[in-house]
């Protein structure tokens, strides 16, 4: 019992380091609510659901991996493969998003000295659209983009979980299992949440000026670095 003493509190250890150390749990909800001006509590709601679908596919995996006795190795490897599809993803959505801050930096009229024919249509006869057009499309924006992060986040990986239930495993003790399970969860969906918080807080007391023209810009890059960092950094 003891044994399984220590693993909970390594669970709650790694579940908060792993998160902690990883930027790409937080700054991505943190340069998008401020790139698409989300209030705190649309922020943490969008944080929380995107942890647990991060939390839940490492858990089931893990869960059915040991109960039917598939060895570390190929968990693991399985959870290398997710991470590699979660980056990709993000690097794929930054592009995507980086492209479309561009756009709304154009739209706004810093196109407007440059030759016409150099920019989409759409982009040429932004001045045309109604009001009523601008505010519909920021709306599907806005729900858009919390669905793509909670999918991206439901192939990020939780490697240092897997390991951690082959011990209750081994001793046939599910409720062992899940509590490891559990707690890691809660550790690692707490302290995104958290980090988050703080980085909303920190963001919204600096002054931009008129960089928040460039919000989405940035926002973008930001993300495509998340995604680079995981694939070729080892973040």
């Amino acid at each position: 019992m003891s044994e399984l003493y220590i693993i909970l509190g390594t669970a709650m250890l790694l579940g908060f380091s792993h998160t902690i150390l990883g930027p790409d749990h937080y700054i991505p909800f943190i340069v998008l609510s401020k790139a698409r001006n989300w209030k705190l509590s649309k922020t943490m709601w969008i944080t929380f659901f995107s942890g647990v679908g991060h939390i839940v596919g490492s858990v089931v995996l893990g869960i059915i991996g040991v109960t039917l006795g598939i060895s570390v190795a190929k968990l693991e490897s399985v959870e290398a493969i997710r991470g590699d599809i979660a980056a990709w993803m993000l690097m794929i959505f930054g592009t995507f998003y980086t492209v479309y801050g561009i756009n709304k930096v154009l739209k706004k009229g810093m196109h407007s000295h440059l030759p016409k024919f150099l920019f989409p249509k759409s982009i040429r006869n932004y001045r045309h659209f109604t009001d009523e057009e601008i505010k519909k499309d920021i709306v599907n924006e806005n729900k858009l983009t919390p669905w793509v992060l909670f999918l991206i986040f439901v192939f990020g990986p939780c490697e240092v979980l897997i390991p951690m239930l082959i011990y209750p495993a081994a001793k046939h003790d599910m409720i062992g299992v899940f509590s490891v399970a559990g707690l890691f969860g809660l550790t690692t969906i707490a302290t995104m949440m958290s980090a988050v918080f703080i980085g909303y807080k920190g963001v919204s007391f600096v002054v931009f000026k008129e960089a928040h023209k460039y919000f989405h810009v940035i926002a973008g890059l930001i993300v495509l670095f998340m995604g680079v960092g995981i694939l070729f950094l080892g973040f």
